[in-house]
């Protein structure tokens, strides 16, 4: 039998808190790809590769609480 995890999956929560205006338009859509739209906006993600990734790539725009 296959054994499978039954640890709950961790939530990031990522803050919005540098304007989006003049930066490149790949990192806008990164933002909203968070689900990020206005300045102090907070969303609680699943921490996984590919929200790591979007966050490394606007680092300079968002901050990152990490939660239990």
């Amino acid at each position: 039998m296959a054994k499978t995890k039954t640890n709950a999956s961790k939530t990031i929560r990522v803050r919005l808190f540098k304007s989006i205006n003049g930066c490149q338009e790949r990192h806008r859509i990164s933002v909203r790809a968070l689900g990020l739209r206005k300045l102090n906006d907070v969303r609680e993600l699943t921490d996984s590769p590919s929200v790591r990734g979007l966050i490394n790539q606007v680092s300079y725009l968002v901050r990152v609480e990490e939660s239990a």
